[in-house]
């Protein structure tokens, strides 16, 4: 493989790590906003303690993500927000709700908690859901008609439902009490109906997607996928273990929910990259069709290398500083 051959691929890497650090870390913080009604007042303090370190930072790979889709594939960055612009829009309104929530909610009059609590709710909802719009639209090649529109809306009620198990699993860590026995019960009554969506989608991706089928399917690439939808069971069935078990959570397994969520997004995450590859516009554009001059894919990379190291670090750096159980939230 040549140079030219090889940055145009080591950009769509980036690109997805980007996602993918995206859809986990700031998936958590959605999942908590999303579950946010349902506690007491003391709790949602709680609740939002527990992401304030945090969430602001997570919004970063988005916006590294899309930056390396809108420099190095300017052609699919084109296609791609044309056919989602309704769903972006929404998406953006719902993060900036969120953020404006997030600090009148503590600072206005206490009259208007109540408000903007419910305004960080809508503002999570309005997010999960154009995300999960997006991704289905996304896998059907931006395809209209009544089955794209069935499968997107199916994406658009179980990406949802998936980043409240991942608040969940992330409250039952950063939580103590009451309040992450409410985050079990939480996660128990979303885990199976999340794991039947996952399972019907997976199902009906090869109907919206040609070529799927045999890529998964096809001897001898079937028994090298296997361990895929294997390990996606055992960490299904490893939660239901902890979530039906007190005393697991008492002796501090509850991260074992966390853990296993992410490692199911995970999964999902490269089962799709390699159901797609090597489009980058599914049936429309590869990655090398897509990728501007290996002039300037060289001149980014030189800025990439700089950056992606740095929001590494600095992520890292941040969980290791704001870990431990969360308190309720306190500004002086």
């Amino acid at each position: 493989m040549t140079w030219a051959e090889f940055l145009p691929l080591f950009f769509l890497a980036v690109m997805g790590l980007s996602l993918l650090a995206y859809v986990i870390l700031d998936g958590y913080d959605l999942g908590v906003g999303l579950l946010l009604l349902q506690a007491s007042d003391a709790e949602k303090d709680t609740m939002i303690a527990s992401i304030g370190p945090f969430w602001d930072a997570n919004e970063t790979w988005l916006v590294l993500g899309v930056g390396v889709l809108l420099i190095a594939f300017p052609m699919a960055h084109g296609l791609v927000l044309q056919a989602l612009y309704l769903p972006v829009a929404v998406m953006l309104i719902g993060l900036i709700l969120r953020g404006v929530a997030f600090d009148f909610r503590v600072k206005a009059p206490l009259r208007y908690k109540t408000f903007w609590n419910r305004a960080f709710f809508a503002g999570s909802l309005m997010a999960s859901v154009s995300q999960g719009w997006m991704l289905g639209s996304y896998i059907t090649g931006f395809a209209g008609g009544p089955l794209g529109w069935a499968f997107s809306l199916g994406i658009a009620v179980t990406l949802p439902a998936a980043y409240v198990l991942l608040g969940s699993g992330w409250l039952i860590m950063k939580t103590e009490g009451e309040l992450q026995q409410k985050a079990v019960r939480w996660a128990r009554l979303v885990l199976w109906p999340m794991a039947a969506a996952l399972l019907a989608i997976s199902a009906a991706t090869p109907l919206v997607k040609t070529g799927v089928l045999e890529k998964w399917f096809g001897v001898p690439q079937v028994f090298a996928l296997l361990p895929v939808p294997l390990m996606c069971a055992l960490a299904f069935f490893a939660m239901r273990w902890v979530l039906t078990r007190a005393y697991l959570v008492n002796a501090g397994y509850g991260w074992l929910v966390f853990a296993n969520t992410v490692l199911i997004f995970v999964l999902a995450f490269f089962g799709l990259a390699y159901s797609i590859f090597p489009d980058i516009v599914i049936g429309r554009m590869t990655v090398w069709e897509a990728a501007i001059s290996t002039a300037s894919l060289n001149v980014i990379f030189i800025g990439v290398a700089i950056t992606l190291p740095v929001i590494i670090g600095y992520t890292v750096f941040m969980y290791r500083v704001f870990w431990g159980k969360a308190t309720a939230l306190k500004y002086g």
